[in-house]
C-alpha cells in the first residue's frame, strides 16, 4: 500500500531547535510516522520529550551550541551509541539579527552565518558519513526561508544564510544521491509561533500579512509535520535538491 511508503517505523532522525514551535511540530510529526528522535537544543527540551515518549517513541536530550563546530562530533555518537544509526537529519535550528543593511556589524553577519549556514553543512557533513558507514542511504532535511526566494529587509545575515541553504541542499543533493542520501529542504511561510507573537499582536500588520497569504491564516508548526515525514519516508526516494514552499500561498501572490 501506498502508505506503507510513508512509514517512518524503526528509524532514527536528529531535529536541532526542537525545543518550541517549528522544530518540535517536525520533531512530534516524525515520531507520530514512527521515529525515534535524538533532539539537539541549547535549553531543555521538555515539553518536545513529553509529547514523543506519549507517542512511545523515545527522545534523546542533547545539548548543543550550534553557533560553532565542536559539538557536532558528539551529537553523531549520543544518537550511534544510543540509538544504533542515524537515518534522517533536520536542521532546524537557527536565529536572526535585524538591523539597517547600512548599518549592520559583522558579529551580526558572523553570529547567524555560523548558525544557519556553517553548522547547517558539517552537521550534514558528519551525518551523511554515518549514513554512508550505514550503507542503506538516509534523509537530510534543511529548513530554508521565504527569504531564500526574497530579498528582505533589515536581516542581511538571514537572507544570506537562507539562500544558501536552498544552494547547499543543492550541492548535497548532486554528490550524495550517489549514495542514497537524499537532500532537501523546506521553506516555511510565515509561522505563528513565539517569534512571531509581536507581529501578530500588531493588529495592523497582522492584517497585511494574514489579506496577502491566499490560505487566509497564519501557519501552524503542525503544518510542517506532512512535508517532513514526506521528505524523511520512502516516498520521497526519487526527490533531491529540491525546497518545498508551506507558505499558504504567499510565494503565488
Amino acid at each position: 500500500m501506498i502508505l506503507d511508503s510513508f512509514s517512518l517505523q524503526g528509524k532514527v532522525a536528529i531535529v536541532t531547535g526542537c525545543n518550541t514551535g517549528l522544530g518540535q511540530g517536525m520533531a512530534v510529526g516524525l515520531a507520530s510516522a514512527g521515529c525515534d528522535i535524538v533532539g539537539v537544543n541549547q535549553s531543555e527540551p521538555a515539553e518536545t520529550k513529553q509529547k514523543i515518549e506519549e507517542l512511545g517513541r523515545k527522545f534523546i536530550d542533547v545539548r548543543a551550541d550550534l553557533s560553532k563546530t565542536d559539538d557536532i562530533p558528539n551529537i553523531v555518537d549520543r544518537s550511534v551509541t544510543e540509538l544504533g544509526r542515524i537515518d534522517v537529519l533536520v536542521n532546524n535550528a537557527g536565529i536572526i539579527r535585524r538591523n539597517d543593511a547600512i548599518d549592520f556589524s559583522e558579529q551580526d553577519w558572523d553570529d547567524v552565518m555560523n548558525v544557519n549556514v556553517k553548522s547547517v553543512f558539517f552537521l550534514s557533513q558528519a551525518v551523511a558519513k554515518q549514513m554512508i558507514a550505514q550503507g542503506e542511504g538516509g534523509k537530510i532535511i534543511n529548513i530554508a526561508s521565504m527569504l531564500s526566494f526574497q530579498g528582505g529587509i533589515r536581516v542581511p545575515s538571514y537572507t544570506a544564510s537562507k539562500s544558501g541553504v536552498m544552494g547547499v541542499t543543492r550541492l548535497m543533493a548532486n554528490e550524495w544521491a550517489s549514495h542514497n542520501i537524499n537532500v532537501n529542504a523546506i521553506a516555511p511561510g510565515y509561522m505563528a509561533t513565539n517569534n512571531t507573537d509581536a507581529l501578530r499582536a500588531d493588529e495592523k500588520r497582522n492584517k497585511e500579512i494574514v489579506d496577502r497569504i491566499p490560505a487566509g491564516r497564519w501557519g501552524k508548526p503542525e503544518d510542517l509535520a506532512g512535508p517532513c515525514v514526506f521528505l524523511a519516508s520512502a516516498a520521497s526516494d526519487y526527490v533531491n535538491g529540491y525546497t518545498i514552499a508551506v507558505d499558504g500561498g504567499w510565494l503565488s501572490r
